[in-house]
């Protein structure tokens, strides 16, 4: 074996190790956005519900690696046929594939995290009214079956990726999908007590910690970067290392271009900034852009953050308006922003057509929304998913953990 193929298995051997720890490094970061849904959504509940908030997102996420080991990756990728729409429920995980440019493993714990941000939607839009345990049965249908079929269909190899649906980190894949799945479960729910009046005004209830909430969305942003600049898959060569850098770059504009046109909008409208508003804007720019954040120029970037910071605010209105219950405003950060990413990639890559660009969203849409009605009417039949009107008044944290978030006094009883 002379020098020349030796140096080529070293510099394959390097590139191997690059691409691998740079997806371990990618879903580390989105695994971190763990921690920024539940900082968000603690947040914006009421101070009675902080702890029941708070274990709901640890224990989804420790649901989601659970199912998505045993059963979820193999559903979206293990031996499934090209332009299907059956998986194979393959074996797990499998083996490393001859040729492969990154540790097979590497790749599972880059998915996971992604059906974990799926589910941590669902959980806020269904916050202060809904058990505990029927969210972790439903958390445990949708990270073992709902996203990995339509992941199958998309990433996977399935008949949407065949027919030219193009959603390059998943703005309708993950956040539009938990965005059904939530608005699924908020109509069969019902609003909070209090929200609506009866003559249809709506009553702000307002979060117990923004400084919380605000932390959230920056773990949120930061996270983001794994999120984007993950999904380009490989990083060991100069053209792909530009593309991640321009990732990075278009990734963190929209968030700021979408915050501060969600700024705007609220001034003129209400003449105020609203800071909930502001931290959604950010979000929405950060989900619109996620559907192609490579194609977009510079400023292409921005005016996607610009208009999904100003969608974001009249959708929260409109849902508010006709009685749709979202307590942090879950449903128009990843459903609204994220059908308006699909829509605008066309715009930038040649590759996408609105046509099949609808398509895909509806399809995905209808599935998560009709798999996810299933399940939630067969757990209100069952478990049941509301919490007494009790329950709700005095908080879940009491009904559902037996720990306050915040105990505002401590009883000391004396053993004399």
């Amino acid at each position: 074996m002379d020098d020349l193929t030796k140096l080529g298995l070293t510099v394959t051997e390097l590139r191997f190790a690059l691409d691998t720890f740079y997806f371990l490094i990618s879903g580390a970061l989105v695994m971190w956005m763990a921690a920024g849904f539940a900082m968000l959504e603690a947040g914006l509940v009421r101070s009675k519900n902080t702890t029941e908030i708070l274990t709901k997102n640890v224990c989804l996420y420790s649901i989601a690696c659970v199912m998505y080991l045993i059963v979820g990756y193999n559903i979206m990728y293990v031996d499934n046929s090209g332009g299907g729409w059956l998986p194979s429920f393959g074996s797990l995980i499998g083996s490393q594939a001859a040729g492969a440019d990154h540790a097979l493993e590497s790749d599972f714990f880059f998915q996971v995290v992604f059906v974990a941000t799926a589910v941590s939607i669902v959980s806020g839009a269904v916050a202060e009214r809904m058990k505990l345990w029927a969210f972790l049965a439903f958390s445990v249908f949708m990270t073992a079956v709902i996203y990995p079929v339509e992941g199958y269909w998309t990433w996977g190899g399935g008949f949407l990726s065949e027919a030219g649906f193009v959603d390059f980190a998943g703005s309708g894949i993950v956040h539009m999908a938990g965005a059904a799945a939530a608005i699924s479960g908020v109509l069969l729910l019902g609003a909070r007590k209090g929200k609506y009046g009866a003559n249809g005004q709506v009553n702000p209830i307002p979060g117990s910690n923004l400084p919380m909430a605000t932390l959230g969305m920056f773990i949120l942003w930061m996270g983001w970067f794994g999120f984007n600049g993950g999904s380009q898959l490989v990083v060991s060569d100069a053209e792909n290392a530009s593309a991640v850098a321009k990732i990075f770059v278009n990734t963190n504009s929209a968030a700021a271009f979408g915050a501060l046109s969600t700024l705007i909008v609220c001034r003129l409208i209400w003449g105020k900034a609203d800071l909930t508003m502001i931290l959604n804007g950010a979000l929405a720019g950060l989900v619109a852009i996620t559907a192609d954040p490579l194609s977009p120029s510079l400023a292409m970037a921005g005016v996607i953050g610009i208009v999904a910071g100003g969608v974001v605010v009249f959708s929260i209105v409109a849902f508010d308006r006709v009685q749709i219950d979202d307590p942090v405003g879950a449903i128009s950060v990843h459903g609204a922003a994220g059908l308006l990413g699909l829509m605008l990639v066309p715009i930038s890559n040649a590759d996408a057509s609105f046509i099949t660009q609808l398509y895909g969203a509806a399809v995905i849409f209808g599935w998560v929304f009709i798999a996810s009605t299933v399940v939630w009417l067969g757990l209100k039949a069952t478990m049941g998913i509301r919490v007494t009107e009790e329950e709700e008044y005095n908080g879940m944290d009491t009904s559902d953990c037996g720990i306050d978030a915040y105990p505002e006094f401590v009883s000391v009883k004396s053993g004399s």
